[in-house]
This record gives C-alpha cells, structure tokens and sequence, in this order.
C-alpha cells in the first residue's frame, strides 16, 4: 500500500462519505484503475477488484481488497461480482482489441454490466469516456466510448459520466509515445491535423476528479468534462515536452497528413504497439476540448497544466516510481494465457545452462530481477534487438515495451516481449514469452543451494511446439542458446552484489 503521503487525493476538498458501502473497480488491473484502488482504500473504502482471472499478485498487490473473477462479456459472473456493491467504478475499455473489434466488444461489456447492475441494486456507476465535441463525427474511438456512455444513461442506474481527453501520467500510452518519440527523433514532421486543439490532463486530476464525484452524491447522473488547465494544439505538447527534456527539436510542415501512416511509424518507434496507437490517433484530427467546466465547482482543486503533468510524469520514471502501466493489460488475453504448471505434460523441448557460484542467493535474484528494458540482457543485446524487431514487423509486441520498474518486478509485470509468469523471492523468476512464435516459450532463472556456501544459478528456456513449424523454430534457434545464456548468466554473477 502508498504512504498518506504518496496519496494523490490527501488534498482534495471532498470528504470521504461514510455512507457508501462497497466499492468495485472493474478495470482494476488497467493503468486508471491500478491508480485509483490505492487511494479507495487509503480514503478508508471497502473495495472490491474485479479481474479476469486469478492470480498471486492481485492479493500482494491490493492485501486490503477483495478480489473477485469476473469476465465483463459474461452477465453471470458480473452479476455474482456486483453482490452487495453500493458503487461501481467502470475503468474497462476493448481498444486492445484493435478497430476492427472494440467498438462491439466495449458496447456489450457496458450491457452486460448495465443489466447486471439493475438486477443488484447497485446505487451508482462512475464511469471514465473520452472527451470529444458531439455535434461532429467523431472517430471510432471516441463515439464508442461516447455510446458506452449512452448504455449507461439509458440504464436505471444513475450514472455518472466524466469525459477526458488525453491522460497525461508516468506510464500512460500517451505520454510513452510522445516521450519516445521526442527523445528519438530529432526532426518532426508535422501534418495539418497536428494543429488541432486538445486539453489534456494529468493522470492525478484523473484520479482526484474520479474520487470527487464518488463523494458528492449529487454528481449522480450528471457528465462532466474533465480536462487540464490549459488547451494546446498536439505540436505544441510535443514542444513542450522537448522543451522539458532539454531537447532542441526542429518541426517543419508535412504534405502527408494519413493517420494510418503516422500511427504505423509512431508504433515502431515506441514501446505502445499498433492496435493502440492507430485507436489514440485517429482521434487526433477532432479538437478534443471540454464543453463546459461545471466540474471545477463540484471538485474546486487546481487543475495542473500539460507542462507540470509532463515534468510529474519524467521525474516518477527517474524515481523508478511508475506504479501502472498501459502494458499492464497487453496483449488483451494475457491473463488467460496457459502456465507452465498448467501443462499437460513436459514442455515437448528444454535446454538448461547452470554455474556454481559463491555469491549469495539474495545478491543473484537481484541480479537477474534487472534482466531486460533499459538495461538490457547484460550481452548479445543486438541478437535480443533482432528478434525484437522482427517481432514488431509482424505486429507482434516486440522489445520496445521496456518495464514498468528498472529494479523490482511483480507478477504480470512486462519485460520486453516476456511477461512475468512467477517470482518466488531468492529462489526464482519464470517468464513467459508473448513475442510470435509457432508454439510457447518460458525461461526460468532458478537459484538452489548446493554445499554449504555455494548457490547454482541456473537459466532454462522451455518451449511447447505447435506442429511442424514449431518444431523447425526451436532447431533454428537452439544453436544460439549457448552462446545467449550462458553467457547471460555468467554476466548475472558477475554483476551480483
């Protein structure tokens, strides 16, 4: 759990409301919800998390919450996980899924949740939809989340509605791709939609105005906009930004102004992959600004401007502080992935690479927990870049996902094209492989103690073929794993302390 003092709402003017029974987050593992059930539960709310499916790092992550299994596509288990709720806190959103899918896929979410809530009695429903002017056609993204919002006013019970535009926040899709793409690109290019207006927000006015409407009843049923304190064109936030960096940028005007063109290049120059950065862009071409700002009188509290909510955003990086990430929910069905537990039988291929060393066991595990991101794999980095890139090119999720954190890492963590399946502290890391490929793949970092001062530090990769292809990919590769991990684990001995 957060210090008071790391609280985002230890100054908001609302006051916790004794009245409001239990309070659940669908959507609690995304990157608003993994912000807003620390400061529930720091306000004293009794809060429920709804996830897709089990796992350890919910309990370690939220110890005072209660978790509960639910997909939101399915009304039964929605229904058994809104038993006895007085609030709900609608976070989830289907842009994963790409164009072709998330509109359907959010409308029937929102549906299932609507009906289920009626038939339970739930008092209320907050609900986070994106900003954009309703007199003009909007882009896919938006009038969706414009018509999840609809199938809830529509419902009978009253929700509450409010509507930003771009979040600014220290792992948020949108500040990773203009904080990659500034500090990758010394020459910007810019189209004719680069000069329309948006008024994005911090992610700490997101979570304070979500926080705000919980207290204040009479918020029930309305909408409210909720944007920064200043509006700017998308050039001039990528100004700003090089502007706090440091970094001197040259803009010049661009006769090519295609979205898919742009959206492509910006998901191979960062880490956020083509499904979401083609959903964030195509809205680029619409002024993003908030109608009305009524909200400012329910929630008085100073709202931050982009340029505060970048530098918040660079200095929570530098302290190693990003506590959510977008990658917490990418790929979409990750949670549901197969374990290596879950296997059958043995993984149809290993091959195992150990060493004896004298350095204790808490020293190696903190070694091998730095694999990956910004450090690297410690050697043969252009061979993991390679593979990476290719991936990429096959719309796979390649390296540039980095981590959340440079030093600690938790269960579903991301590192790189690998997610963290296991962590058993000293002792193990299992890693399960999300890059394309024609099977599964795990590697394992595994400690054991052998003698009395001695530790084994072993890395084994496991792979489950699929067919024939699966099996020519694993012989292809196998030549290369002596040459990667052993030395990979000689360079975690050697960098243990």
């Amino acid at each position: 759990m957060l210090d008071n003092d790391e609280l985002l709402c230890a100054d908001l003017p609302t006051k916790p409301a004794a009245d409001v029974g239990a309070i659940l987050v669908a959507g609690a593992t995304g990157y608003i919800g993994g912000r807003l059930v620390p400061e529930l539960i720091g306000r004293g709310y009794k809060v429920r998390v709804m996830v897709r499916a089990p796992s350890p790092e919910h309990a370690e992550r939220w110890p005072e919450a209660e978790v509960v299994v639910a997909d939101a596509l399915e009304v039964e288990p929605v229904s058994r996980a809104l038993k006895g709720i007085h609030t709900v806190f609608y976070l989830i959103h289907s842009m994963l899924y790409g164009l072709d899918q998330f509109k359907n896929t959010d409308i029937q979410a929102a549906a299932n949740f609507r009906q289920a809530a009626e038939q339970r009695g739930v008092a209320r429903i907050i609900y986070l939809g994106g900003l954009g002017d309703t007199r003009t056609t909007l882009s896919t993204h938006l009038t969706s989340r414009l018509q999840v919002a609809d199938e809830f006013s529509q419902g009978r019970v009253p929700t509450t509605i409010l509507r930003a535009a771009i979040i600014i926040g220290s792992g948020s899709a949108s500040y990773e791709m203009i904080n990659h793409l500034v500090r990758r690109l010394p020459l910007f290019l810019v189209p004719v939609w680069a000069k329309t207006k948006c008024q994005p927000i911090g992610l700490r006015d997101v979570i304070k105005s979500l926080v705000g409407v919980l207290e204040l009843p009479e918020t029930a049923g309305q909408t409210f906009d909720i944007g920064g304190s200043d509006i700017l064109t998308y050039e001039k936030i990528i100004k700003t930004h090089a502007e706090v960096l440091g970094k001197k940028r040259i803009f010049i005007r661009s006769p090519i102004a295609n979205i898919k063109v742009y959206s492509y290049i910006t998901s191979l120059l960062t880490p956020v992959p083509a499904a979401i950065t083609w959903c964030l862009m195509e809205s680029v071409t619409h002024d993003v600004v908030c109608q009305e700002n009524d909200i400012l009188e329910w929630v008085p509290f100073r709202r931050i401007s982009c340029k505060e909510a970048l530098v918040l955003a660079i200095s929570r990086e530098e302290q190693d502080a990003v506590r959510s990430r977008w990658s917490d929910n990418y790929p979409l069905d990750h949670e549901l992935a197969i374990k290596l537990h879950e296997l059958s039988a043995a993984p149809d291929y290993s091959s195992s690479y150990s060493l004896l060393s004298h350095k204790p066991a808490e020293a190696l595990f903190r070694s091998f927990l730095k694999v990956g991101g910004r450090e690297g794999w410690f050697n043969s980095n252009f061979l993991w870049r390679i593979r990476g890139a290719l991936d990429r090119l096959l719309m796979g999720v390649g390296t540039a996902r980095g981590r959340r954190s440079a030093t600690t890492l938790r269960v579903n963590d991301v590192i790189d094209f690998w997610r963290v399946e296991a962590i058993e502290k000293n002792r193990l890391l299992l890693l399960r492989a999300e890059m394309k490929l024609p099977g599964r793949a795990w590697l394992e970092f595994r400690i054991d103690p052998e003698g009395e001062r001695q530790n084994r530090l072993t890395v084994t990769a496991y792979y489950q073929s699929k067919g024939l292809w699966g099996r020519i990919y694993w012989y292809i590769f196998l030549p290369f794993h002596h040459f990667i991990f052993y030395d990979l684990i000689k360079q975690i001995e050697k960098r243990s302390r």
